[in-house]
């Protein structure tokens, strides 16, 4: 079982850049295909990136391209997101999502029901 804890959240402006962090327990981290989810007021939670168990494969929602980076480092048990030309509608609680292996290294994957472990979420609020 592993415990996920996110950090970096916050307000800011758009344009701005924010890095998320999510910190895993255990000593099994590199087992793990992570991925980043998100949840605005009213809206149900959707996928934005998805990194796999070596890092070597990413995937983004087509609304992030090009402003997200997934990131991984399997020594520090931590997944990064970096965030930069933040919109308003980025704007959300943001959560990070372990998949448990077995799990080929280079998968990803993008659907909440493939995640089995949760953090309880981090704020993202940009002001317009």
């Amino acid at each position: 079982q592993v415990q996920l804890v996110e950090s970096g959240g916050g307000l800011v402006q758009a344009g701005g850049s924010l890095r998320l962090s999510c910190a895993a327990s255990g000593r099994t981290f590199s087992s793990y295909a992570m991925g980043w989810f998100r949840q605005a007021p009213g809206k149900e939670r959707e996928f934005v990136a998805a990194i796999s168990r070596s890092g070597s494969n990413t995937y983004y929602v087509d609304s992030v391209k090009g402003r997200f980076t997934i990131s991984r480092d399997n020594a520090k048990n931590t997944v990064y997101l970096q965030m930069n030309s933040l919109k308003p509608e980025d704007t959300a609680v943001y959560y990070c999502a372990a998949r448990g292996p077995p799990s080929p290294s280079s998968s990803y994957y993008t659907a909440a029901r493939e995640y089995e472990y949760w953090g309880q979420g981090t704020q993202v609020t940009v002001s317009s």
